[in-house]
């Protein structure tokens, strides 16, 4: 799908809960329509598949569904963050985008989110406190594993070392989530639509920033102008 929207080049950003949301609330209505089919599409895909279960055996469903969350729904999910990821960097953001795990690194996309989610699960089972910190040291592994091609034992190992010293950063844009939600749903309940691909833009400018640290560009930061201002 083609962007209207002009391009000024690539987008330069300080990790930070300020900078993330704010290029994250900019990007967002750059790239509206495309972020918004690319959310239809992937609920649309989990919807239609609900409905299709209410006509199947509740075991033969439980393991329909086991295969489809990990074959399908996690792949898809990855796609989203690369879709997000690319409304971050400036770049153009394709419908195409959502299925990009299945076609740049689907393999290590589905053994990666069955590995995370299986991390993060084991911290929450054994404390609350080590699950929230797996789920803030692996949040960089989907753009890692579409993005970089990186194999998930790889990509795992990459996001603990990249989210060192940025891991609070991280929780505390988690915990942003928690009031932008309740404010999407008090705006008549569509409102939660926008905000979801906010939060979605936001944290893959967080890693956006946090790559741009581990690589950095040759030409010069471009200020973006305040958290909030459109341009």
């Amino acid at each position: 799908m083609t962007q209207s929207q002009d391009r000024s080049g690539p987008i330069f950003l300080e990790p930070g809960v300020g900078s993330s949301y704010g290029n994250g609330w900019r990007q967002l209505w750059k790239n509206f329509l495309e972020l918004l089919l690319v959310l239809i599409i992937a609920w649309a895909v989990s919807a239609a598949f609900s409905i299709i279960g209410t006509f199947i055996d509740n075991t033969v469903w439980n393991f329909i569904n086991a295969v489809f969350s990990i074959f399908v729904s996690g792949p898809l999910a990855y796609g989203a963050y690369y879709a997000s990821l690319h409304a971050a960097r400036g770049d153009r953001v394709e419908m195409s985008d959502l299925f990009a795990a299945f076609s740049r690194n689907y393999l290590n996309a589905v053994i990666a989110s069955v590995l995370v989610a299986i991390i993060v699960a084991v911290g929450f089972i054994l404390l609350i406190v080590p699950g929230i910190i797996f789920l803030c040291k692996l949040a960089f592994v989907p753009y890692l594993v579409v993005d970089k091609r990186m194999d998930a034992i790889t990509a795992i190992k990459t996001s603990w070392n990249w989210t060192n010293g940025h891991a609070g950063t991280i929780f505390l844009m988690g915990l942003l989530t928690i009031p932008i939600s309740i404010l999407g749903f008090i705006a008549l309940g569509v409102g939660i639509i926008p905000a979801v691909m906010w939060i979605s833009v936001a944290f893959a400018s967080q890693f956006h920033a946090v790559d741009l640290k581990q690589r950095p560009p040759q030409a010069e930061p471009v200020a973006p102008g305040g958290p909030f201002i459109m341009r």
